[in-house]
Protein backbone atom coordinates (compact mmCIF):
# COMPACT_ATOMS: atom_id res chain seq x y z
CA UNK A 1 0.00 0.00 0.00
CA UNK A 2 3.10 2.19 0.53
CA UNK A 3 4.37 1.97 -2.67
CA UNK A 4 0.47 2.69 -3.90
CA UNK A 5 0.52 6.00 -2.26
CA UNK A 6 3.85 6.82 -3.59
CA UNK A 7 3.00 6.09 -7.05
CA UNK A 8 0.05 7.77 -6.75
CA UNK A 9 1.52 10.78 -5.59
CA UNK A 10 4.59 10.41 -7.76
CA UNK A 11 2.06 10.38 -11.34
CA UNK A 12 0.89 13.89 -10.56
CA UNK A 13 3.97 15.50 -11.20
CA UNK A 14 2.66 18.96 -11.30
CA UNK A 15 1.00 18.82 -8.30
CA UNK A 16 3.67 17.13 -6.45
CA UNK A 17 6.07 19.31 -7.48
CA UNK A 18 3.98 22.36 -6.38
CA UNK A 19 3.71 20.52 -2.52
CA UNK A 20 7.35 20.33 -2.28
CA UNK A 21 8.12 23.99 -3.50
CA UNK A 22 5.28 25.04 -1.07
CA UNK A 23 7.36 23.45 1.79
CA UNK A 24 10.91 24.28 0.44
CA UNK A 25 9.32 27.83 0.49
CA UNK A 26 8.62 28.02 3.59
CA UNK A 27 11.72 25.91 5.09
CA UNK A 28 13.36 28.46 3.04
CA UNK A 29 12.30 31.67 4.06
CA UNK A 30 12.10 30.60 8.00
CA UNK A 31 15.83 29.38 8.12
CA UNK A 32 17.04 32.33 6.13
CA UNK A 33 15.07 34.66 8.34
CA UNK A 34 15.90 32.77 11.37
CA UNK A 35 19.52 32.36 10.78
CA UNK A 36 19.95 36.08 9.70
CA UNK A 37 18.15 36.81 13.02
CA UNK A 38 20.45 34.34 15.83
CA UNK A 39 23.73 36.20 13.15
CA UNK A 40 22.16 39.58 14.63
CA UNK A 41 21.63 38.89 17.62
CA UNK A 42 24.98 36.75 18.36
CA UNK A 43 26.85 39.94 16.99
CA UNK A 44 25.60 42.04 20.00
CA UNK A 45 27.73 39.74 22.67
CA UNK A 46 30.42 39.74 19.94
CA UNK A 47 32.52 41.19 22.27
CA UNK A 48 31.75 38.99 25.04
CA UNK A 49 32.50 36.24 23.16
CA UNK A 50 35.61 36.96 22.04
CA UNK A 51 36.83 38.02 25.77
CA UNK A 52 36.68 34.59 27.03
CA UNK A 53 39.37 34.43 29.83
CA UNK A 54 36.88 36.45 32.55
CA UNK A 55 34.09 34.36 34.50
CA UNK A 56 32.70 37.66 35.69
CA UNK A 57 32.06 41.77 34.15
CA UNK A 58 31.70 44.01 36.87
CA UNK A 59 30.12 47.21 36.13
CA UNK A 60 27.94 50.53 36.46
CA UNK A 61 25.03 48.86 37.74
CA UNK A 62 22.96 50.49 35.82
CA UNK A 63 24.33 49.45 32.40
CA UNK A 64 22.10 48.13 30.22
CA UNK A 65 23.96 45.71 28.12
CA UNK A 66 27.80 45.33 26.93
CA UNK A 67 28.09 48.35 24.57
CA UNK A 68 26.42 50.75 27.14
CA UNK A 69 28.82 52.00 28.66
CA UNK A 70 28.69 54.24 32.15
CA UNK A 71 32.41 53.85 33.65
CA UNK A 72 33.38 53.41 37.10
CA UNK A 73 35.78 55.38 38.94
CA UNK A 74 39.31 53.69 39.32
CA UNK A 75 39.56 52.96 43.51
CA UNK A 76 36.18 50.29 42.26
CA UNK A 77 39.37 48.17 40.76
CA UNK A 78 40.74 48.02 44.02
CA UNK A 79 37.33 47.49 46.07
CA UNK A 80 36.93 44.25 43.53
CA UNK A 81 40.16 42.97 43.88
CA UNK A 82 40.00 42.95 47.50
CA UNK A 83 37.17 40.31 47.46
CA UNK A 84 37.53 36.89 49.08
CA UNK A 85 37.39 34.77 45.70
CA UNK A 86 38.68 37.12 43.22
CA UNK A 87 41.78 35.33 41.98
CA UNK A 88 42.49 38.15 40.00
CA UNK A 89 40.90 41.57 38.70
CA UNK A 90 42.09 43.81 36.04
CA UNK A 91 40.65 46.84 34.44
CA UNK A 92 39.46 47.36 30.72
CA UNK A 93 38.58 50.44 29.08
CA UNK A 94 35.99 50.12 25.55
CA UNK A 95 34.88 53.65 23.80
CA UNK A 96 34.58 55.43 20.88
CA UNK A 97 36.71 57.32 19.22
CA UNK A 98 37.55 58.86 15.54
CA UNK A 99 40.34 57.47 13.71
CA UNK A 100 41.96 60.19 11.23
CA UNK A 101 43.46 58.39 8.30
CA UNK A 102 45.67 59.14 5.57
CA UNK A 103 43.62 60.93 3.58
CA UNK A 104 42.27 62.97 6.45
CA UNK A 105 39.03 61.71 6.67
CA UNK A 106 37.45 60.20 10.20
CA UNK A 107 36.45 56.86 10.77
CA UNK A 108 34.93 56.23 14.17
CA UNK A 109 36.62 52.87 16.13
CA UNK A 110 35.53 50.29 19.21
CA UNK A 111 38.57 51.14 21.19
CA UNK A 112 39.59 48.49 23.50
CA UNK A 113 42.12 49.25 26.46
CA UNK A 114 43.84 45.76 28.06
CA UNK A 115 45.73 45.76 31.20
CA UNK A 116 49.19 47.08 30.56
CA UNK A 117 50.95 44.29 32.81
CA UNK A 118 48.70 40.94 31.51
CA UNK A 119 47.56 41.92 28.51
CA UNK A 120 44.11 39.94 29.60
CA UNK A 121 41.31 40.55 27.42
CA UNK A 122 42.99 40.39 23.88
CA UNK A 123 41.85 39.17 20.72
CA UNK A 124 41.01 35.17 20.32
CA UNK A 125 43.42 35.13 17.43
CA UNK A 126 45.74 37.11 15.82
CA UNK A 127 46.86 37.24 12.18
CA UNK A 128 49.71 39.19 12.00
CA UNK A 129 52.05 40.14 14.78
CA UNK A 130 51.45 39.30 18.26
CA UNK A 131 49.69 40.62 21.18
CA UNK A 132 53.10 41.31 22.89
CA UNK A 133 53.55 43.94 20.08
CA UNK A 134 51.47 46.04 22.17
CA UNK A 135 54.43 47.06 24.76
CA UNK A 136 55.85 48.88 21.82
CA UNK A 137 55.11 52.52 21.95
CA UNK A 138 51.86 53.81 20.57
CA UNK A 139 50.94 50.07 18.96
CA UNK A 140 47.43 49.11 18.02
CA UNK A 141 45.95 46.23 17.25
CA UNK A 142 43.45 46.55 14.28
CA UNK A 143 40.46 43.75 13.64
CA UNK A 144 41.17 42.70 10.10
CA UNK A 145 38.18 43.23 8.38
CA UNK A 146 38.07 46.39 9.36
CA UNK A 147 41.90 46.71 8.21
CA UNK A 148 41.14 46.06 4.59
CA UNK A 149 37.25 47.73 4.27
CA UNK A 150 37.10 50.96 6.18
CA UNK A 151 40.34 51.52 7.73
CA UNK A 152 41.73 50.62 4.24
CA UNK A 153 43.83 53.13 1.82
CA UNK A 154 41.48 54.13 -0.91
CA UNK A 155 43.72 56.06 -3.86
CA UNK A 156 42.28 57.75 -6.81
CA UNK A 157 42.79 54.82 -9.71
CA UNK A 158 40.29 53.24 -7.25
CA UNK A 159 42.78 50.90 -5.81
CA UNK A 160 42.52 49.60 -2.46
CA UNK A 161 45.07 48.87 0.25
CA UNK A 162 44.47 47.39 3.59
CA UNK A 163 45.70 48.69 5.99
CA UNK A 164 49.16 46.70 7.15
CA UNK A 165 51.58 46.75 10.16
CA UNK A 166 53.47 50.00 10.03
CA UNK A 167 50.73 52.28 8.95
CA UNK A 168 49.64 54.90 11.69
CA UNK A 169 46.24 56.45 12.60
CA UNK A 170 45.57 60.01 14.60
CA UNK A 171 43.22 58.78 17.59
CA UNK A 172 42.20 62.45 19.04
CA UNK A 173 45.27 64.09 17.90
CA UNK A 174 47.51 60.81 19.57
CA UNK A 175 49.36 58.93 16.77
CA UNK A 176 48.87 54.87 16.89
CA UNK A 177 51.15 52.94 14.80
CA UNK A 178 49.66 49.23 13.30
CA UNK A 179 52.01 46.39 15.48
CA UNK A 180 49.20 43.80 14.42
CA UNK A 181 45.99 42.56 12.88
CA UNK A 182 43.26 40.02 14.70
CA UNK A 183 40.50 38.20 13.57
CA UNK A 184 37.42 39.21 15.78
CA UNK A 185 33.52 38.04 16.09
CA UNK A 186 31.63 40.57 14.05
CA UNK A 187 30.25 43.03 15.76
CA UNK A 188 26.38 44.50 16.00
CA UNK A 189 27.68 48.04 14.77
CA UNK A 190 30.41 46.72 12.63
CA UNK A 191 32.66 49.18 13.36
CA UNK A 192 36.69 49.02 13.30
CA UNK A 193 38.59 47.44 16.61
CA UNK A 194 41.50 48.64 17.95
CA UNK A 195 43.24 47.19 20.70
CA UNK A 196 45.77 48.87 23.08
CA UNK A 197 47.08 49.20 26.48
CA UNK A 198 44.61 50.30 29.04
CA UNK A 199 47.23 53.27 29.94
CA UNK A 200 47.29 54.41 26.18
CA UNK A 201 43.73 53.88 25.61
CA UNK A 202 42.40 56.47 28.71
CA UNK A 203 45.61 58.73 27.17
CA UNK A 204 43.47 58.38 23.93
CA UNK A 205 39.87 59.28 25.05
CA UNK A 206 38.76 62.72 25.78
CA UNK A 207 39.94 63.87 29.60
CA UNK A 208 37.37 62.45 31.74
CA UNK A 209 36.92 61.61 35.66
CA UNK A 210 35.89 58.02 34.83
CA UNK A 211 37.45 56.28 32.74
CA UNK A 212 37.03 52.65 33.62
CA UNK A 213 34.60 50.46 31.53
CA UNK A 214 34.82 47.16 33.02
CA UNK A 215 36.56 45.13 35.56
CA UNK A 216 37.26 41.46 34.56
CA UNK A 217 37.44 39.21 37.22
CA UNK A 218 38.76 35.56 37.77
CA UNK A 219 36.82 33.22 40.46
CA UNK A 220 39.70 31.46 42.22
CA UNK A 221 39.22 27.44 42.34
CA UNK A 222 38.07 27.83 45.82
CA UNK A 223 34.69 29.57 44.71
CA UNK A 224 31.92 27.37 44.73
CA UNK A 225 30.59 28.96 41.17
CA UNK A 226 31.57 32.34 39.39
CA UNK A 227 27.73 32.97 39.91
CA UNK A 228 28.05 33.26 43.89
CA UNK A 229 30.80 35.58 43.47
CA UNK A 230 29.23 37.49 41.51
CA UNK A 231 26.35 37.91 44.00
CA UNK A 232 29.01 38.87 46.50
CA UNK A 233 30.94 40.99 44.67
CA UNK A 234 27.30 42.83 44.09
CA UNK A 235 26.13 42.71 47.82
CA UNK A 236 30.12 44.36 49.29
CA UNK A 237 30.61 47.10 46.26
CA UNK A 238 26.77 47.67 44.99
CA UNK A 239 28.08 47.16 41.47
CA UNK A 240 26.50 45.34 38.63
CA UNK A 241 27.91 41.93 38.23
CA UNK A 242 27.38 39.19 35.86
CA UNK A 243 28.86 36.03 34.63
CA UNK A 244 29.58 35.90 31.09
CA UNK A 245 26.36 34.37 30.13
CA UNK A 246 24.26 36.51 32.34
CA UNK A 247 25.91 39.29 30.61
CA UNK A 248 24.96 37.86 26.79
CA UNK A 249 21.83 37.22 27.70
CA UNK A 250 20.79 40.81 29.30
CA UNK A 251 22.33 42.05 26.14
CA UNK A 252 20.15 39.89 23.82
CA UNK A 253 17.67 40.59 26.05
CA UNK A 254 18.00 44.58 25.76
CA UNK A 255 18.12 44.30 22.16
CA UNK A 256 14.67 41.86 21.96
CA UNK A 257 12.86 44.66 24.15
CA UNK A 258 13.63 47.67 23.07
CA UNK A 259 14.88 47.02 19.03
CA UNK A 260 11.92 46.24 16.31
CA UNK A 261 13.99 43.41 15.22
CA UNK A 262 12.21 40.45 16.65
CA UNK A 263 8.55 41.62 15.36
CA UNK A 264 10.52 42.57 11.17
CA UNK A 265 11.86 39.22 11.04
CA UNK A 266 8.88 37.55 12.72
CA UNK A 267 6.33 38.77 10.17
CA UNK A 268 8.65 37.24 7.85
CA UNK A 269 8.65 33.73 9.27
CA UNK A 270 4.83 34.10 9.74
CA UNK A 271 4.47 35.09 6.55
CA UNK A 272 6.76 31.82 4.78
CA UNK A 273 4.70 29.56 7.19
CA UNK A 274 1.37 30.64 6.16
CA UNK A 275 2.43 30.83 2.40
CA UNK A 276 4.05 27.06 2.70
CA UNK A 277 0.89 26.24 4.41
CA UNK A 278 -1.68 27.41 1.97
CA UNK A 279 0.29 26.56 -1.14
CA UNK A 280 1.26 22.97 -0.02
CA UNK A 281 -2.76 22.59 2.42
CA UNK A 282 -4.55 23.56 -1.43
CA UNK A 283 -2.48 21.38 -3.81
CA UNK A 284 -2.06 18.30 -1.71
CA UNK A 285 -6.09 18.95 -1.60
CA UNK A 286 -6.73 18.60 -4.61
CA UNK A 287 -4.33 15.97 -5.19
CA UNK A 288 -6.52 14.05 -2.63
CA UNK A 289 -10.19 15.22 -5.01
CA UNK A 290 -8.36 14.07 -7.97
CA UNK A 291 -7.83 10.77 -6.90
CA UNK A 292 -10.73 10.07 -4.87
CA UNK A 293 -12.15 7.30 -7.33
CA UNK A 294 -8.65 5.38 -6.69
CA UNK A 295 -9.32 5.45 -2.90
CA UNK A 296 -13.00 4.36 -3.57
CA UNK A 297 -11.82 1.80 -5.88
CA UNK A 298 -9.51 0.75 -2.46
CA UNK A 299 -12.20 1.01 0.24
CA UNK A 300 -14.21 -1.12 -2.00
CA UNK A 301 -11.50 -4.09 -2.20
CA UNK A 302 -11.66 -3.88 1.81
CA UNK A 303 -9.43 -1.73 2.85
CA UNK A 304 -9.64 0.44 6.12
CA UNK A 305 -10.08 4.20 6.45
CA UNK A 306 -7.00 3.61 8.86
CA UNK A 307 -4.90 2.32 6.11
CA UNK A 308 -6.26 4.69 3.52
CA UNK A 309 -4.73 7.51 6.46
CA UNK A 310 -1.88 6.26 6.51
CA UNK A 311 -1.40 6.62 2.70
CA UNK A 312 -2.11 9.90 2.96
CA UNK A 313 0.43 10.39 5.55
CA UNK A 314 2.90 8.54 3.76
CA UNK A 315 2.28 11.17 0.88
CA UNK A 316 2.75 13.98 3.75
CA UNK A 317 5.83 13.06 5.19
CA UNK A 318 7.88 12.20 1.91
CA UNK A 319 6.81 15.67 0.60
CA UNK A 320 7.51 17.26 3.51
CA UNK A 321 11.00 15.69 3.71
CA UNK A 322 12.05 16.67 0.69
CA UNK A 323 10.74 20.50 1.13
CA UNK A 324 12.61 20.40 4.17
CA UNK A 325 15.77 18.98 2.93
CA UNK A 326 15.38 21.89 -0.47
CA UNK A 327 14.24 24.77 1.78
CA UNK A 328 17.22 24.26 4.33
CA UNK A 329 19.74 23.70 1.79
CA UNK A 330 18.69 26.76 0.16
CA UNK A 331 19.04 28.76 3.16
CA UNK A 332 22.31 27.21 4.27
CA UNK A 333 23.84 28.46 0.92
CA UNK A 334 23.33 31.94 2.58
CA UNK A 335 26.44 30.95 4.74
CA UNK A 336 28.71 30.56 2.40
CA UNK A 337 28.43 33.96 1.10
CA UNK A 338 27.97 35.87 3.84
CA UNK A 339 31.13 34.78 5.29
CA UNK A 340 33.09 37.53 2.85
CA UNK A 341 30.01 39.99 3.41
CA UNK A 342 28.30 42.28 6.13
CA UNK A 343 25.53 39.71 6.02
CA UNK A 344 25.29 38.17 9.45
CA UNK A 345 24.27 34.56 9.49
CA UNK A 346 24.50 31.70 11.93
CA UNK A 347 22.30 28.37 12.03
CA UNK A 348 22.22 26.95 15.15
CA UNK A 349 20.73 23.05 15.09
CA UNK A 350 17.66 24.09 17.37
CA UNK A 351 16.78 26.40 14.76
CA UNK A 352 16.89 23.35 12.00
CA UNK A 353 14.35 21.75 15.11
CA UNK A 354 12.27 24.66 15.06
CA UNK A 355 11.94 24.39 10.96
CA UNK A 356 11.35 20.51 11.21
CA UNK A 357 8.78 21.71 13.91
CA UNK A 358 7.31 24.25 11.15
CA UNK A 359 7.34 21.56 8.30
CA UNK A 360 5.84 18.78 10.20
CA UNK A 361 3.51 21.52 10.90
CA UNK A 362 2.28 22.22 7.44
CA UNK A 363 3.01 18.38 6.80
CA UNK A 364 -0.41 18.02 9.15
CA UNK A 365 -2.36 20.38 8.15
CA UNK A 366 -2.22 19.72 4.74
CA UNK A 367 -2.94 16.17 5.54
CA UNK A 368 -5.98 16.49 7.70
CA UNK A 369 -8.17 18.10 5.05
CA UNK A 370 -7.35 15.28 2.60
CA UNK A 371 -8.13 12.89 5.48
CA UNK A 372 -11.66 14.69 6.39
CA UNK A 373 -12.81 14.12 2.49
CA UNK A 374 -11.09 9.84 2.69
CA UNK A 375 -12.50 9.51 6.02
CA UNK A 376 -15.97 10.34 4.83
CA UNK A 377 -15.55 8.57 1.54
CA UNK A 378 -18.19 6.42 -0.27
CA UNK A 379 -17.38 3.31 -1.62
CA UNK A 380 -19.78 3.17 -4.23
CA UNK A 381 -18.42 6.53 -5.82
CA UNK A 382 -16.44 4.49 -8.03
CA UNK A 383 -18.80 2.30 -9.36
CA UNK A 384 -20.64 6.21 -10.61
CA UNK A 385 -20.19 7.53 -14.05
Amino acid sequence: MIRIAIAMLVGEKGRYLGMILGIAFSAFVITQQGSIFCGLMSRTFGFLTDTGQPDIWVVDPKVQYVDDIKPLQDTQLLRVKGIKGVEWAVPMYKGQLKARLYNGAFQTCNVIGLDDTTLLGGPPKMVQGALSDLRRADGVIVDEVGARTKLARRFPDGTVQALKIGDTLELNDNRAIVVGIARVTRTFQSQPILYTTYSRATSFAPKERRLLSFVLVKASSEVESPKLLAEQIKQETGLGAFTQEEFKEKTVGYFLKNTGIPINFGIAVILGLLVGTVIAGQTFYNFTLDNLRYFGALKAMGATSGTLLKMIIVQAVMVGCIGYGLGVGGASWFYFVSKKSELAFFLPWQLLLIVGGAVVLICILAAVLSMIKVIKLDPAVVFRS
